[in-house]
């Protein structure tokens, strides 16, 4: 819950709450190393350090950060190519509509209604992890239309065939759509991505002890290279909510369509 609430944050408070415990690790390191009463501690915990030590931590977080970077990435495709996958049936459905030699204009209505009841009322509500119980209601109308043995008789069966394959995807589009928003972030990976990121940093900066240039600029570096790279990462976590959240364009292209005059 606490990950999916900072994740819910603009781009610059995105950026900012991960900065923060960077800059404050890094700066309690760099005091540590050379206040008089503790360095000699610090000293003692970096002494005979190998560069396997950190090369491993290092490691495990590239590993971890690649994977919960792809995750984040393959959601963001998978609901493109979900979403674009809906237009094109919404207007194959459309196209079929007025190919066949008989009056369809009652599943045009249906389709543009569903279209409408997406945009307007389902989308403001897939930010939070919601759906329309409208627009299941408008999908449930378009399929009646399109189920109506009627359409048999006067197309043919190869066109009703075709027409009810097109709204069946339609309905499995919505069903994938509905699923990619109502994903919630997994709070354990991160926080495992952050204890290792913290780990690294520690590693890194017994391992600079002895030269206050060298600590401060390798701890900087590094924190600007994790908190550019994760927020980059959570900016793509959630496709249809923050503030990369997609847009309703290829829909709104389809509703246009439908809701034109037919050619």
């Amino acid at each position: 819950m606490l990950f999916g609430l900072w994740l819910d944050q603009p781009v610059w408070a995105i950026f900012a709450l991960l900065a923060v415990p960077f800059a404050t690790l890094s700066a309690l390191l760099c005091l540590a190393a050379h206040v008089r009463r503790t360095r000699p501690l610090i000293v003692r915990l970096g002494a005979g350090m190998v560069p396997t030590y950190f090369t491993a931590l290092a490691t495990l977080l590239a590993l971890l950060t690649g994977f919960v970077a792809n995750d984040a990435w393959e959601r963001q495709r998978s609901a493109a190519r979900t979403l674009q996958a809906e237009r094109a049936n919404a207007l194959a459905l459309y196209d079929l509509s007025l190919a066949s030699v008989s009056d369809m204009h009652n599943i045009r209505t249906a389709l543009a209604e569903y279209l409408d009841l997406v945009i307007t009322q389902e989308w403001p509500r897939m930010g939070e992890g919601g759906y329309a119980p409208q627009a299941g209601s408008g999908l449930r109308h378009l399929l009646e239309a399109v189920s109506d043995p009627k359409i048999t008789a006067e197309a043919g069966a190869p066109t009703h065939a075709a027409l009810l394959s097109a709204a069946m995807a339609l309905r499995a589009d919505r069903g994938e759509r509905l699923a990619l928003s109502q994903t919630a972030s997994d709070g354990t990976k991160w926080l495992t991505l952050l204890i290792l990121a913290a780990l690294t940093l520690v590693a890194l900066g017994l391992v600079h002890t002895e030269h206050r240039p060298a600590q401060a600029t390798v701890l900087t570096t590094f924190s600007l290279a994790m908190v550019a790279t994760l927020g980059l990462i959570a900016l793509h976590e959630r496709p249809f909510d923050g503030p990369l959240a997609m847009s309703a364009e290829p829909l709104i292209i389809a509703r246009a369509a439908v809701t034109g005059p037919a050619p």
